[in-house]
């Protein structure tokens, strides 16, 4: 399931990033990377999407978000 579909509060395992090289360069610098768990801070339905990663906390824009699969 995408990322976006994780409630506030809830952690999920990243399994897979659905996107380019880019993005998964990108996301993989600010250490998402498969297999790290990660809790959702926020997720309001609309704005920003923060999620806590090994002690940091990442804002990520919407469409990122729904390119990531976890579980």
């Amino acid at each position: 399931m995408p990322l976006t579909k994780v409630t506030e509060g809830a952690r999920a395992i990243l399994r897979s990033v659905e996107g380019g090289r880019e993005l998964r360069g990108r996301l993989a610098a600010l250490g998402l990377l498969p297999g790290t768990e990660l809790e959702v801070i926020q997720n309001s339905g609309h704005g920003p999407f923060v999620v806590a990663v090994k002690g940091s906390r990442i804002v990520i824009g919407r469409g990122m978000a729904a390119r990531i699969a976890v579980e």
